[in-house]
């Protein structure tokens, strides 16, 4: 088989799951970032002012967008690829001579593309709401790529271990929800007490809010090539140990 065409197969059919139900999939995070704006944004932002030199909506926006980055493309490959097992039809893919990278990388870019897209949309409705500049794009579209594909990975390797629907709920309710709030999404980690600034650089999440947050406004808790080498090591981690899961049918193969 053409892993070419494979590929694309796969992609395609990724991307247009997601599209066929935009009212789910990329509507509301529109309405949720209009809501966080208007709160966060204009009725708190007037009273908070300016942190790190930047005014408080500028600061917030950058983090906001990459916090959709990071749900959606999470949620986009766990659920797609546990409906697959769980409805028996990922044993198409494993009796078809197709690469395990290849179905690894069609459900991966699926969520890349579902998560660049809601992060769009949201981009969007932050500038109906506040004038943002992009100081540089490189580091704003990298970041944004590296985090879809770290997430989408990471969703991938919770669907192939979650062994009911409620298992690939958890995750994201308790470890990356959290994680995100707490990444510096709202505040700067200079201001937390010292115990909390040092807990703080334990969170992965923190690194890539700062570095994306760098290429809008040129502000950062952290040093961007740390927060690079954090987050491509974390993919190619992650990368790794969905392939060996996939190769070894672990999850899948009953």
């Amino acid at each position: 088989m053409n892993v070419g065409i494979a590929l694309r197969t796969l992609v395609v059919k990724e991307v247009f799951r997601f599209i066929r139900i935009w009212p789910q999939t990329l509507l509301p995070p529109a309405i949720t970032t209009a809501l966080y704006f208007l709160i966060f944004g204009r009725l708190i932002g007037d009273r908070i002012g300016v942190i790190n030199g930047a005014g408080y909506m500028d600061y917030i926006v950058p983090g906001i967008i990459l916090m959709s980055i990071i749900s959606h493309s999470y949620a986009n490959v766990v659920s797609s690829f546990y409906s697959t097992k769980f409805q028996r039809n990922i044993e198409e893919l494993l009796v078809a001579p197709i690469p395990s990278w290849v179905i690894l990388s069609g459900y991966v870019c699926g969520g890349v593309v579902r998560g660049l897209m809601v992060g769009g949309v949201v981009a969007l409705i932050a500038w109906t709401f506040d004038d943002i500049a992009v100081q540089n794009g490189w580091i704003v579209v990298s970041i944004a790529v590296l985090t879809a594909t770290l997430f989408s990975l990471a969703g991938f390797i919770n669907a192939v271990l979650a062994e009911s629907f409620d298992a690939i709920s958890i995750i994201p309710n308790f470890v990356l929800t959290p994680l995100s709030y707490l990444g510096g999404v709202f505040y700067s980690v200079a201001m937390l007490p010292g115990i909390w600034q040092t807990l703080s650089l334990g969170n992965p999440i923190l690194y890539m809010v700062n570095a994306f947050r760098y290429g809008f406004i040129g502000v950062s808790d952290v040093d961007i090539r740390l927060a690079f080498v954090i987050t491509g090591g974390f993919t190619l981690v992650l990368a790794l140990l969905g392939l060996y899961l996939l190769h070894r049918g672990v999850g899948i193969k009953s």
